[in-house]
């Protein structure tokens, strides 16, 4: 303390205590600022099948709150995107089925995706594609046909744009294109369906873009409940399944799917393409034909599929890239049809309620409130930087 100078009377602050209230106003101002676009490596599916859900904009401030950073659409809904605008969220977009032949003229796919990429850009972060789902699961032979060149069109029509390397370009499969899986490094393709895989490998390799496939062990325990051992689809501790060709020890169905795709791939030829799970849930509730159709076993499997993947684990065959994976579902969809799993596959119910605890936290805002969310951030920066001001004045 100076000489004359009295304690307690606004006595000018050390240069380092108005750097370190300078530096706190920064840091606390960023956080404010990016707390939207630091999220979970964790992705979500955002269906829209119900007639009940939400408005985007209040599902915006639920991600959000969430931190969840990856979003994927069964289409590009310009509500939803529109309601994400600038939160860092990144998005997959997709392109119907019934839209997948339209796509093979080129024409046709640069307006698409003029009109449904371009103009949110760069404030949405679209990063992905999809042209059609689950195409090879049908029995659509002139879509199966269509499906390559759609992608190829669409990807020309991304090249032409100058997003290559920012946007990819690529399509999602059921698991049953599989003809072999088990064990994992015996996997391979259904005959049926290498004709069409194996240029589309070719594609994906030349346009650098995953291989996207949904997984859902659920399917093999609901199958056969009696033989499938309900550890090993949960992620609990179990003894595993060893792979004779690999001596690679399997405690988890999912994982053994995963390699059973790069195995499948690679006999093709192919070891340069990602595998990326576009889908796997398990439903909290089904028809008494559905074992294991609980919230009890929903709420385990997604919570320890969390786990590992907070752990950036890697399959046995990969250890060192981390799996990377899209849950579904966001909501329950009341509209979906089939059996009654399909309509319980969601982390929550239309409301915000959590449909079970995985140490998720989220917050639903209310109705009427949406219309200003996206001010609130903005507004406590601002408060943030006007209290530093007055601490520093």
């Amino acid at each position: 303390m100076a000489a004359g100078e009295q304690p307690g009377t606004g006595s000018p602050q050390q240069p380092s205590t108005r750097l370190f209230l300078l530096v706190l106003a920064v840091i606390l101002t960023d956080q404010v600022l990016a707390a939207s676009a630091q999220g979970m490596s964790i992705g979500i599916n955002y269906g829209q099948i119900a007639d009940n859900l939400p408005s985007p904009a209040r599902v915006s401030g639920l991600l959000r709150s969430m931190q969840i950073s990856k979003v994927k659409l069964y289409d590009a809904d310009q509500n939803v995107l529109s309601a994400f605008l600038d939160t860092g969220v990144e998005f997959v977009v997709g392109i119907g089925n019934e839209n997948v032949s339209a796509m093979v003229d080129p024409a046709a796919a640069q307006a698409w995706v003029q009109q449904h990429v371009r103009p949110y850009l760069p404030s949405a972060r679209i990063t992905c594609i999809t042209v059609g789902n689950e195409v090879f699961k049908g029995n659509d032979t002139a879509l199966k046909a269509n499906l390559l060149p759609a992608m190829q069109s669409v990807y020309n029509a991304v090249v032409a744009l100058g997003l290559q390397g920012q946007v990819n370009v690529t399509t999602a499969h059921s698991l049953d294109i599989m003809g072999s899986s088990y064990p994992p490094s015996a996997g391979a393709f259904r005959p049926d369906a290498v004709p069409y895989i194996q240029p589309l490998l070719n594609f994906l390799s030349m346009a650098r873009s995953p291989f996207l496939i949904n997984c859902y062990p659920y399917f093999a325990y609901k199958a056969d409940p009696g033989s499938v051992p309900l550890e090993y689809v949960l992620f609990q501790p179990n003894a595993g399944v060893s792979d004779p060709n690999t001596n690679l020890n399997y405690d988890n169905m999912l994982y053994a799917q995963i390699d059973s795709v790069y195995a499948a791939m690679q006999a093709l030829g192919h070891t340069d393409v990602d595998v990326k799970i576009s889908e796997t849930g398990w439903p909290s509730r089904g028809d008494p034909d559905e074992a294991g159709a609980t919230p009890e076993y929903a709420g385990i499997y997604i919570g320890n599929l969390l786990r590992r993947i907070e752990m950036k684990q890697g399959t046995p065959l990969r250890p060192s890239s981390p799996i990377d994976v899209y849950v579904f579902a966001l909501f329950n969809e009341n509209l979906k049809p089939g059996p009654a799993s399909e309509r319980n596959y969601g982390l929550f119910y239309p409301d915000g309620t959590p449909v079970y605890d995985v140490g998720l936290r989220g917050y639903l805002p209310p109705m009427g409130e949406s219309k200003s969310a996206r001010k609130v951030v903005s507004l406590l920066a601002l408060i943030a930087i006007a209290s530093i001001t007055l601490i520093l004045s």
